[in-house]
């Protein structure tokens, strides 16, 4: 579909470049209103998920997923479960595994292409009984729900309707690249050293399952993803595994409504990460980009909810309201 070259969002004044748009609402913004429901679920393969309900018997339910190392508590989950809760939908917030608070069981964590667990989430949803559910992911969450939609095509369970992704990385190899840059690395940084303790636990949970190396002797994700996620998840390389797990091959198989929402000047996406060339080729796939939202920014001045926020509501009203 037509790109959307969105020129009009502007942030507030004072998130005067794309570091302090990226870091601002992550750091301070406060999401006030929101009381989950805990469940835990126990996956097929002896693990557990901790999703977070928000439920008022509506018959809509919006799936929402974080970012990596994230968690249903961060701000941008928090404004998705207040602004749809309190509009007549109903919210399942999920957990990535070892996200919850508590380190799961399985010798892994995640990955942004662990669309297993995103089925097992899907599936206690429909079996809750909704018949109307879109879903929404934010970075990593906005991976797995683009790969999910894509390798599922025309299989796709038709009680979703439909799906957006914020800030997303499409290609790993690019968005790795990207982090790797001098003037981006306190996020690289900060994603391994979270990563480490939890490295660190497996370790303890399962002696000899991987070689802990302290985090700052890898001068970027390529090398410790090489060194981790290839070895634990089974692939030859960081290169093998990125080919492997990203949503980008999946993005020309999308056939539901599907938004995908990313800043030109987001930190941590370059290159493919703005893939224009399956938008244009994809009916089903529209892509807006911003000048302007950091990575998964776009605060509004003086309003409640960020424009993600607000543009997911209007997109999938409109969707729905069509069906």
């Amino acid at each position: 579909m037509p790109i959307i070259r969105n020129n009009q969002y502007k942030p507030p004044f004072y998130l005067f470049n794309q570091h302090m748009e990226t870091i601002f609402p992550s750091a301070l913004r406060k999401v006030k209103g929101v009381q989950y429901e805990r469940e835990r679920i126990e996956t097929k393969d002896g693990d557990f998920l901790d999703i977070d309900w928000v439920k008022n018997n509506n018959s809509r339910l919006i799936i929402a997923s974080h970012g990596l190392e994230g968690s249903a508590d961060r701000p941008y989950i928090l404004g998705i479960a207040k602004l749809f809760s309190q509009n007549n939908w109903d919210v399942l917030a999920w957990n990535c595994r070892s996200c919850s608070g508590e380190i799961n069981r399985r010798e892994f964590l995640y990955h942004h292409g662990f669309t297993q667990d995103v089925e097992e989430v899907v599936s206690k949803a429909l079996k809750e009984g909704y018949k109307e559910i879109v879903m929404v992911g934010f970075s990593m969450g906005g991976s797995l729900t683009l790969k999910y939609v894509g390798e599922n095509g025309d299989n796709l369970y038709p009680e979703i309707k439909g799906a957006m992704a914020v800030s997303v990385p499409c290609n790993l190899s690019s968005s790795s690249r990207m982090l790797a840059l001098k003037k981006n690395k306190f996020y690289q940084n900060r994603f391994m050293r979270k990563l480490d303790i939890k490295l660190r636990e497996k370790e303890e949970q399962y002696p000899g399952l991987i070689e802990v190396k302290p985090w700052q002797s890898f001068s970027d994700f390529h090398e410790f993803d090489t060194h981790y996620s290839a070895k634990i998840f089974g692939y030859k390389d960081a290169q093998d595994f990125y080919d492997s797990v990203q949503c980008y091959p999946h993005l020309k198989n999308i056939n539901i409504p599907t938004l995908i929402l990313n800043a030109l000047n987001d930190p941590m996406l370059t290159g493919d990460c703005y893939p224009e060339s399956e938008a244009e080729r994809n009916q089903n796939i529209v892509l807006e980009l911003t000048q302007r939202g950091g990575h998964v920014g776009f605060l509004q001045k003086g309003k409640t909810y960020t424009y993600a926020e607000e543009r997911a509501f209007s997109f999938f009203s409109e969707i729905l309201n069509k069906s």
